[in-house]
């Protein structure tokens, strides 16, 4: 089976680039410590890159966008048409991931792998529909089998692209009208914690609507997975109540660690992903970054389970991967002071505890 493979194919970092950064960094005119986490991210990076990251980062952001069949029992305040006219707005260049990728010149790639309508042949368009969105995870399940494995393939399809385009950064984003119930119901199945934590407004459910979202997770868990749910198998999770976009973003995240890429996620339902693909193939949480934190409450219960700290904080809900490509100028900050700073040495400054003897 090709996930079994890509997951196999996952080396962590050697633990000696780690510590040579941080010896580097430790060598830096500052006192030890003094830039926080972005000496982590720093090297993680380095150790990432197995002791050196080409300047200037190339960056890059996937969006994911599939329909999801549970949207027919009212999780949503928005109709499912709503995610076919998105990726029209990503890709007449409207949407606030066009604005924030020019900003920050990441390459745009929207993926098409389940959006319940056709388009024309676009710039930035990647057509890879597995079908028409998924099935209604409240009756059945969101995937097959087949549909499962066609779906992962894209993203490894696509992990070979950045391979091919030498990208070094890349952010992961998604678009699907539904998809929060997904995530929810992803994180209640891996973290154990109950559905009522996890699930949030999603697109803005006022009372009402969030109770009806939490009975139809409820529903969704009890008919696919009647047995405790510690012995759930994390790809009969993604399968049973996952998405198409999902499901192409977890083939994605295992297939670019394999070929030992950043990857930084976005909020709550890439972070569904991450977390899957985590459960599948631990090794990967070497290569994760999390973009920030959602006010969507499970985001943070995935974080936990990543032990992952989000890189901003600003109360983003939108998705996309807004929040993804705002933390990927941080990450190359974090980068350029690794690879710019001066050292004691090199600037002739006294390190700490270091004082000439009185004359």
């Amino acid at each position: 089976m090709k996930l079994i493979e890509m997951a196999g194919a996952i080396v962590a970092p050697e633990a000696r680039y780690i510590a040579e950064a941080r010896n580097h960094l430790d060598s830096l005119t500052k006192p030890i410590g003094s830039l926080g986490e972005l000496e982590s991210i720093a090297a993680r990076m380095i150790a990432i890159g197995r002791g050196h990251v080409e300047l200037p980062l190339k960056k890059a952001v996937y969006v994911f966008a599939a329909d999801h069949g549970v949207t027919e029992a009212g999780v949503s305040a928005y109709p499912k048409d709503v995610t076919a006219q998105m990726v029209l707005n990503f890709l007449n260049g409207g949407a606030a991931i066009n604005v924030l990728a020019r900003l920050h010149d990441a390459a745009l790639t929207v993926v098409d792998v389940g959006v319940d309508a056709e388009f024309a042949d676009a710039l930035g368009l990647y057509r890879a529909k597995v079908r028409r969105g998924s099935r209604n995870m409240a009756r059945e399940a969101a995937m097959t089998e087949d549909e499962l494995d066609a779906a992962l393939q894209v993203g490894f399809d696509l992990a070979e692209e950045t391979l091919a385009k030498g990208e070094t950064l890349i952010a992961v984003g998604e678009m699907g009208i539904g998809n929060t119930t997904a995530a929810s119901a992803i994180t209640a199945a891996l973290t154990g914690q109950p559905v009522e934590t996890v699930t949030g407004r999603g697109t803005g459910l006022d009372d009402v609507g969030r109770s009806r979202k939490i009975r139809v997770i409820h529903a969704a868990l009890g008919l696919h997975f009647p047995a405790p749910m510690a012995s759930v198998d994390p790809v009969e999770i993604l399968r049973c109540v996952g998405g198409l976009e999902i499901a192409a973003t977890v083939g994605f995240i295992l297939g670019a660690a394999s070929h030992r890429r950043a990857i930084v996620c976005d909020g709550f339902i890439s972070t569904a992903a991450a977390a899957l693909a985590y459960a599948i193939a631990p090794k990967v949480k070497s290569y994760l970054f999390a973009g920030h934190r959602s006010q969507e409450p499970g985001h943070r219960h995935l974080l936990e389970y990543l032990g992952l700290r989000p890189i901003l904080d600003l109360d983003l809900r939108l998705g996309e991967g807004t929040g993804a490509v705002l933390a990927m100028p941080v990450i190359a900050a974090a980068l350029r002071l690794y690879s710019e700073m001066a050292t004691f040495a090199s600037a002739g400054v006294s390190e700490a505890g270091v004082s000439e003897a009185a004359g």
